[in-house]
């Protein structure tokens, strides 16, 4: 796993890669939730294009970055989730929340 982090003004971009694995998952966890404290983005997109694998764990690391980030007033994007991971995505309901921006679209919040 080799994530990496880079920051556009106020914006906050973390490419994850590899296997999105309980264990993997944590040490994510921790590497985002320490920049955002640091940081305070605005806006934190969490960029899955080099991810090969994912499971419930990856839903649990959007799901506490989503909580985290709306903590300090910011806004949680979800980007280049690669097909094989759409499904998983889709079923745990993550468009509802507005999180998710595919091919230049942004799903927007149900409420």
């Amino acid at each position: 796993m080799k994530d990496r982090v880079s920051f556009n003004g106020n914006e906050m971009s973390y490419v994850l890669s590899g296997e999105l694995d309980h264990h993997s998952a944590r040490l994510a966890r921790e590497n985002i939730d320490s920049l955002i404290q640091q940081k305070k983005p605005s806006v934190l997109r969490l960029d899955f294009s080099e991810v090969s694998f994912m499971d419930s764990s990856g839903i649990g690391l959007i799901m506490g970055r989503y909580r985290m980030i709306h903590l300090y007033g910011g806004d949680l994007k979800v980007v280049n989730i690669p097909q094989e991971l759409e499904r998983i995505m889709t079923l745990s309901g993550l468009k509802v929340l507005g999180v998710i921006e595919q091919k230049g679209e942004v799903y927007e919040n149900a409420e």
